[in-house]
């Protein structure tokens, strides 16, 4: 397998290191000779410093021979423009980064991706559009650091921060805790730095984060279980910079939160009044490190504070004072990984990064077409996705147990005709089976072996 990026920044510096961690053969062009070094040296990727719209580098690239080719400069135009070239040449797919919403609006469909389409450009991808998703997630479970609904909600994966204080499940051997007919399962365990792929003898400690794959009906034994039911419900959240991904969450609020935008430059909160169609949505013209005006939108009756500023350490710094002023939810757009251990270790709350969430959107367009709904979870640097088992395929000839998949890899759960299902040892997956895989060695293309 052989992929072209366009783009040497976030997104495609991510998507590189992805690729190069399961041996597939990457081509990475930019023309910033500086970014290209800082990923050169430490991983196997071929770096080009060149113009990703010239023909001439595209073939070079090798691009008539590959099989995906994406598009992630900080350029719309550059992005469209490059995919059509390398599609007219041979790549099997292609892949732009775009920065305009009305390129994917439902509105507009099927008539701007018939559009795309003639222009040889297979999907479009908008970071914020992730990003927002995730938030949303997350807001509509005040007491988890991350939410991932599998098939419509059947199955939910959550993150959830221990404390000793109420929680039911510490320090005891989890064989003893969890059995196989208990609605919860616990998948992975983040401590510190490490991430751990739990078994039968492992205890849950204060201070983890414990990843759980649970079933939605069984969502208020777990919040009980890990002592977290004074958590209000998310109903009002001031957030914090008039983004685009700010507009994105404000577009897809539930209809049961309000919310207040606080963005310091007052054309841009002219133009959130005019763009913003929610009713729940108020725009307020202020700094949101204000604490007084803060004090005054009503931070301390607020469940939770958003920060979606283009500075991380505003961010950071921003939902460290709205804690300390009562506030349980927070999240913060982190734009730099340098400050992803610095926040996780400030029990800063939930971290999102739409770099790393659009690249690994992207990787799951490489992997084979059984994959799908791979999400990122940044604070465990791991990843969780959905497999459909094939019939015949190996997943599908022995029980859990002695399937001896990949190491740092564990199955949390299965759709079944529409019907989810907590996995233990002795469950035996059938052909057609939807898997949730979490791995925090990222080798899903060996995984995928197992279910082809």
């Amino acid at each position: 397998m052989r992929i072209v990026i366009a783009g040497a920044g976030a997104v495609g510096g991510y998507l590189a290191k992805l690729l190069s961690q399961e041996g597939i053969d990457c081509v990475l062009i930019d023309e910033d000779e500086a970014r290209l070094s800082n990923l050169s040296g430490d991983y196997d990727i071929m770096t080009m410093v060149a113009d990703p719209c010239s023909i001439r580098t595209l073939k070079e690239a090798g691009v008539k021979d590959c099989d995906l080719f994406v598009g992630v400069t900080n350029w719309e135009t550059m992005n469209l423009a490059c995919c059509s070239l390398a599609k007219k040449i041979g790549a099997q797919k292609t892949v732009a980064r775009i920065d305009n919403y009305e390129h994917i609006n439902p509105k507009f469909q099927p008539e701007h991706k018939n559009i795309f389409d003639q222009l040889g450009i297979d999907s479009l991808i908008y970071p914020e559009v992730l990003a927002a998703r995730d938030i949303i997630n997350g807001l509509q479970t005040s007491w988890a650091r991350q939410r991932w609904d599998v098939s419509d909600g059947s199955l939910v994966m959550l993150g959830v921060k221990l404390r000793d204080n109420k929680c039911e499940l510490l320090n005891q051997p989890l064989r003893n805790l969890i059995g196989p007919s208990d609605p919860y399962h616990v998948v992975a365990i983040k401590r510190g730095t490490e991430t751990i792929i739990p078994g039968g003898n492992d205890q849950l400690l204060n201070l983890d984060l414990v990843y759980f794959m649970v079933e939605k009906d069984a969502l208020p034994i777990l919040r009980k279980k890990v002592g977290k039911e004074d958590y209000a419900d998310v109903k009002n959240v001031i957030i914090m910079g008039g983004s685009k991904t700010a507009v994105r969450v404000a577009q897809t609020l539930p209809e049961n939160m309000s919310a207040k935008i606080i963005e310091l430059d007052e054309k841009r909160c002219d133009r959130l009044n005019d763009i913003i169609d929610n009713d729940n949505v108020m725009i307020i013209n202020g700094d949101g490190r204000d604490v007084g005006l803060l004090k005054e939108e009503g931070l301390e009756k607020t469940q939770a504070f958003v920060a979606l500023t283009g500075n991380t350490e505003a961010n950071i710094l921003s939902c460290l004072s709205a804690k300390r002023m009562g506030v349980r939810k927070t999240v913060a757009m982190v734009q730099n990984f340098d400050y992803v251990t610095m926040a996780e270790s400030l029990d800063l709350g939930t971290l999102v990064n739409k770099q790393t969430i659009a690249a690994s959107h992207i990787y799951q367009m490489m992997l084979n077409t059984n994959v799908s709904n791979l999400q990122s979870l940044m604070m465990a640097n791991a990843q969780v996705a959905e497999f459909e088992a094939c019939e015949g395929s190996k997943v599908t000839r022995k029980p859990v147990k002695d399937l001896q998949l990949p190491y740092g890899c564990t199955i949390g759960g299965l759709i079944r005709k529409d019907v989810g299902q907590l996995v233990s040892g002795g469950t035996q997956i059938e052909s057609g089976d939807k898997v949730m895989v979490f791995s925090c060695d990222m080798n899903f293309d060996k995984i995928s072996r197992f279910f082809n």
